[in-house]
């Protein structure tokens, strides 16, 4: 049995960002019970050269849209980096799963040697699509949301790795 670019792909992005939507609510819930400031959570870094715990859930949000996006063949959706609550980030996960969930099998299978060239500053990088997918993508998402986990954590939140993996 072989697996299609469309399964490797919109199923497990989804599947990562409802677990990291539900990692929020778990923070949600530790601040609102022990009254503390959210933003002493959203604007955490585990180091000073890292990101905050909010650019963290972006990044994951925007690589899920994009990989899907850029495998498709369309122009996917800008969001703006506003997000300052929980329940901000919440809905931004929301509309990031409605959109790549918004693609069909047709549009993603089949793309495996497709190429894809990501543009950053003035600097090109080349892939091929399963390339894009498995060796670029779905690690930075999953790298972002263990490092969104790893904030909680450090924090107090009380979450375990079943809640990082959710329901695979």
């Amino acid at each position: 049995m072989t697996i299609s670019m469309f399964s490797a792909s919109v199923p497990r992005l989804a599947n990562a960002l409802t677990n990291l939507a539900h990692l929020l609510s778990l923070a949600q819930t530790h601040v609102e019970t022990h009254k503390i400031n959210p933003d002493a959570i959203l604007n955490y870094r585990l180091f000073p050269d890292m990101l905050d715990f909010k650019r963290q859930v972006q990044i994951a949000c925007d690589t899920c849209k994009g990989v899907v996006a850029r495998l498709a063949g369309v122009e996917g959706p800008v969001f703006e980096d506003k997000e300052q609550s929980f329940a901000e980030l919440q809905e931004r996960i929301a509309k990031t799963i409605a959109y790549i969930e918004g693609f069909s099998a047709a549009q993603i299978d089949g793309t495996e040697d497709k190429d894809i060239v990501v543009t950053r500053g003035e600097k090109q990088t080349h892939y091929k699509g399963m390339q894009f997918l498995l060796g670029h993508a779905l690690p930075n998402v999953y790298f972002h949301s263990s490092v969104a986990y790893s904030i909680l954590r450090h924090n107090g939140v009380a979450v375990g790795k079943r809640d990082y993996l959710g329901k695979p």
